[in-house]
């Protein structure tokens, strides 16, 4: 069975379980945490790991959350070492998030710019985002700098890019030029 196949599997079941229980934004909080800190090489390493048995793997994840999870979190990820799937918890964490944002109906969008944007920029471009239509009443946006756009900025969401950088308007302008499209024949 593919990765994805089986996170989105484990993490379809998590949501629906903290939906009848009522615990959802606290495991939602959790998942974030969990999430965050499998992003550590050494956890990462050793959640992947066939080689360190699961009681240790088990004895780790409690000494790191007990006390700061959930108890449905706990006993889920419990299951998962139980289950031999603890390798896949980063992506079962992944694909949680993605299917908790569908549920509320969040639109996450990623806005890659030359310069920090300002708040009066970012106000705007949410106005102008919800007024067209393409996203959510609850919209995130998740701002990168990235100096080598040179200006302008590039926009993410639901696996579209729109791409209004300098950088890229070079680069096709330079893809024209190598096609020799701007050659006068007299």
């Amino acid at each position: 069975m593919s990765v994805t196949r089986i996170a989105t599997r484990y993490a379809k079941s998590l949501l629906e379980l903290a939906i009848d229980q009522k615990k959802l934004e606290p495991v939602f909080a959790d998942i974030n945490t969990l999430k965050a800190a499998s992003q550590n090489r050494d956890l990462y390493l050793m959640l992947k790991s066939p080689i360190v048995h699961a009681d240790k793997k088990m004895a780790v994840l409690n000494a790191l959350l007990k006390d700061k999870v959930d108890a449905l979190t706990l006993a889920y990820l419990q299951l998962l070492v139980n289950k031999g799937r603890e390798m896949y918890v980063p992506e079962i964490a992944a694909e949680f998030i993605n299917q908790y944002k569908v549920l509320k109906k969040i639109t996450s969008v990623r806005v890659t710019s030359a310069a920090p944007l300002s708040e009066a920029v970012l106000a705007d471009l949410r106005k102008k985002l919800l007024a067209s239509g393409v996203t959510t009443e609850n919209l995130e946006i998740d701002v990168k700098v990235d100096p080598k756009l040179i200006g302008g900025f590039v926009l993410e969401f639901d696996n579209k890019r729109y791409d209004s950088s300098v950088a890229n308007k070079l680069a096709e302008l330079k893809a024209d030029f190598l096609k020799n499209t701007y050659i006068r024949e007299f």
